[in-house]
Formats: C-alpha cells, sequence, structure tokens
C-alpha cells in the first residue's frame, strides 16, 4: 500500500462524520482535516520520549504519534465530547487520554520526574496562556511544536527590531530557539478559521536561569512593552523607582522591541539597585 493509499485510510477510519466531534466557538476548536498537514506537523516533532498532546480534538495529530514506537504519548483535553470520541477510537490507549484544563493541570505529574516534549494545534484564545504555562515548566519541557494564530506564530518567532516582537518573544526567547516553520491556510480547517495559522518549533536552549532577577526582568519588559511606541525610560517610570542616576544610559532613548533578551537582562541589571521613588 503506498503512502496516499495509507493515509486514505487512516483518514477514513478515524475521522467518521457520522461520529465526529462539533467544533465549540467557546473552545475556540477548529479541527485541522488535512492529513498531509497534519502529518507534516506530527514530523515536526523529531523527538523520541514522553509527548504531551494538549487540546487533540478528534486525534488528528494523535495518530501519528501513537503510531510511533519510541513516543509515550499522554493527551490533555477539556472537552468531554472529544475525550469519549478519543476513548472511542483509541481504545487501546484509553489510559493515556485526560481530561482536563491543562492551564490547571499539575504538570509536574504527567510525567513525574521525567522531561517531555509538547505538540499542539493550540486553541486559538489561549495560546498565550498556554505558553506562560509552558516557560515555567521549561526545564521539564525540551520541545514544543505547535500551530497558532499565524501572526502570533510570527510574533514569538520574530527577532529584535521587528514590531511584531513583543512581550511574550522575549520571555520564550529567552529559554528557547524558535523557528518558524510552515503556514497553514483556513481551509483545511472545520471550521475555517478567519485567520491563517502557522506552525512553530521551540527547542529549549543552554540557559538554566537568566543572569538577572528573573522577577524583575519580567517586570522590566512588561513596563517597557505597555508603553512600546515610548522609549525606555518613559516604560520604565511604571516600575516606581527612582532611575535618576541611570537616565543618561543609552537604553533610556531606544525603544522595547530594539532590545535583545541579553539587553533586557542587562538593563535589568542596570536598575536592579534604584530604590523606590519618593513622592515630592
Amino acid at each position: 500500500m503506498t503512502n496516499d493509499a495509507f493515509l486514505h485510510c487512516l483518514s477514513s477510519f478515524y475521522f467518521l462524520p457520522m461520529n465526529s466531534v462539533k467544533p465549540k466557538k467557546q473552545l475556540g476548536q477548529h479541527f485541522l482535516t488535512d492529513m498531509s498537514v497534519a502529518q507534516r506537523i506530527a514530523d515536526s516533532l523529531d523527538y523520541a520520549g514522553n509527548v504531551l498532546e494538549i487540546g487533540p480534538g478528534m486525534g488528528v495529530l494523535s495518530q501519528f504519534l501513537f503510531a510511533r514506537s519510541n513516543v509515550s504519548l499522554k493527551l490533555v483535553e477539556i472537552d468531554s465530547e472529544s475525550v469519549e470520541y478519543l476513548s472511542t477510537h483509541f481504545a487501546d490507549h484509553k489510559d493515556r487520554i485526560i481530561e482536563a484544563d491543562f492551564l490547571k493541570t499539575d504538570v509536574n505529574a504527567l510525567f513525574p520526574g521525567e522531561p517531555f516534549a509538547i505538540i499542539s494545534n493550540f486553541p486559538y484564545n489561549i495560546s498565550s496562556q498556554i505558553f506562560f504555562r509552558i516557560i515555567d515548566f521549561r526545564d521539564s519541557i525540551p520541545l514544543v511544536v505547535g500551530m497558532l494564530q499565524k501572526e502570533v506564530a510570527e510574533r514569538l518567532a520574530s527577532p529584535p527590531g521587528s514590531r511584531d516582537y513583543g512581550i511574550l518573544s522575549v520571555f520564550l526567547q529567552a529559554y528557547y530557539d524558535i523557528e518558524y516553520l510552515f503556514t497553514v491556510p483556513p481551509t483545511v480547517f472545520n471550521p475555517p478559521p478567519k485567520v491563517q495559522s502557522g506552525v512553530i518549533r521551540c527547542t529549549r536552549n543552554s540557559v538554566k536561569t537568566l543572569d538577572c532577577d528573573e522577577v524583575l526582568f519580567r517586570q522590566v519588559v512588561k513596563a517597557t512593552f505597555n508603553q512600546r511606541r515610548k522609549t525606555i525610560w518613559n516604560g520604565l517610570k511604571a516600575l516606581g523607582r527612582d532611575l535618576s542616576a541611570i537616565k543618561d544610559d543609552a537604553f533610556m532613548t531606544r525603544r522595547p522591541e530594539q532590545l535583545s533578551v541579553a539587553d533586557f537582562v542587562a538593563l535589568t541589571n542596570l536598575i536592579s539597585g534604584a530604590s523606590p521613588a519618593t513622592s515630592k
């Protein structure tokens, strides 16, 4: 049997229209229907070991991952109808299907003491929240492959100097090397989203901890990007610190999208000793 014929049979087996799950707008569900795109996404996860799929829906990616002998896959799905569907169509893996909200799940309990990769057709409405949570558990997650709204995917992968570069770009790029892999059109989804989608791959870098106060680092990044059309100096005023001693530093005339992760680390160290501003 040719590969195309195999995919056709696989598609017919797993995605029978009479048993399909109804997409739910409130969950941001857009089910991928193109098997070649699904396989391309799955193939982008070049990883052996534990894998967590977030929001598998009807298992369009899961089918390829369950077929791998070198992958131990678990699925986390919030939609009970999808869980029922998955439990029926992947009956041999029923114990690997977890009905839960990833944002509220004890991530460390999924693969206790072991690293795991993540793959997902991320729900567009909570994709940023999911990535913030991934950052929190970055030491357990060496690789992430996922499909997001194209503009969000481009933002995460954008380098300094780009207008798409923002808060989450800095936070994620501090700990991951990010590749924008390919674009996916709306026509291969049910229902079709109103936007294009993009697939990215995030590979954990060698940074264990940043060479600065990481809490202050986050505050600095958020404060400056909240005033992204203004200079760094104007953005930092929101921190409520006396920065008069560093007012003439070269960083202060720049804008946040011009700063790399290393620049933000240096800026954080520059202001770490500043005392709270006194009211006049």
